[in-house]
């Protein structure tokens, strides 16, 4: 089973708003990510950012006439949520509110054209969980709603893993290396760094989400080949050079070896 609070205690101290800004690799997944809704999402739609942490998507969304209801575990980043959202008003944030992915009681039935999960598949660790996840996802959803779902894949996730070893040993050993690699299942040894990671194939969350009533729409790598190489690809001085390299990124998105081993990919599907 998954372990909540650590998890919660983890991203009470991670920064994720600097990860997706300032960052170069988050910056890449933000805007990456960003291009996919716009190509996806309706013209307008109420969706609920569950996973959201402090908004980095909702308040965006929000400025482009988006109805936004933003939804996460943690009860700090949704107080850092609402004290930005007392900074700068925006009455299309309709709500932030602490909620686990796994129960969304706290919203009706068929109430949202659109479910952003950017964050909760990271973590759920036990099959039953992932599936009540999905089945409240779709729940809230409207027929023929959207759902844009991010995730680490196999073999990106686990190679990561062998990585996190060589810059913290204290967090990775034997048997959870093995374990990650045999199961996709990651369990971090230290209560520092991130918590609890499942990593599944392309083919498992298609698999996945068609069992829980969901049609795959798409599914893509986020940063595709420039995985890892964000710094380079952000220092490139010639315009005309960097658009073309992220055209590219776009156009070899879907290519099944970019998403198994670059990194975070997403899964866009509908309610059938």
């Amino acid at each position: 089973m998954t372990n909540f609070e650590r998890i919660k205690s983890y991203y009470d101290v991670f920064n994720e708003d600097e990860r997706l800004i300032n960052d170069n690799s988050g910056k890449l997944e933000f805007e990456m990510t960003m291009k996919k809704l716009l190509k996806y999402l309706p013209e307008s739609a109420t969706i609920l950012d569950l996973g959201g942490a402090t908004g980095v998507y909702t308040f965006p969304l929000a400025e482009m006439g988006y109805k936004i209801y933003l939804a996460d575990l943690s009860e700090t980043l949704i107080s850092k949520a609402k004290d930005k959202l007392l900074s700068k008003p925006n009455e299309n944030i309709i709500s932030c509110d602490v909620v686990n992915a796994i129960d969304l009681s706290i919203y009706s039935e068929e109430q949202f054209d659109v479910v952003l999960l950017f964050g909760p598949l990271y973590h759920l660790l036990d099959e039953q969980e992932r599936n009540k996840c999905l089945k409240e996802v779709n729940r809230v959803l409207k027929k023929g709603g959207l759902v844009f779902a991010s995730f680490i894949p196999y073999l990106a996730g686990s190679i990561a893993i062998i990585d996190r070893y060589f810059r913290h040993p204290e967090q990775v050993d034997k048997e959870n290396l093995k374990e990650v690699f045999n199961s996709g299942k990651f369990n971090n040894i230290s209560l520092k760094g991130f918590q609890e990671g499942y990593y599944p194939t392309s083919i498992e969350i298609d698999e996945m989400f068609n069992k829980n009533n969901f049609e795959k729409i798409n599914i893509s790598s986020i940063r595709g080949f420039a995985y890892e190489k964000e710094d380079n690809l952000y220092n490139i001085q010639d315009e005309k050079m960097f658009n073309t390299i992220i055209e590219l990124i776009e156009e070899t998105s879907e290519s099944k070896e970019l998403i198994e081993t670059c990194g975070h990919a997403l899964y866009i599907g509908s309610k059938k």
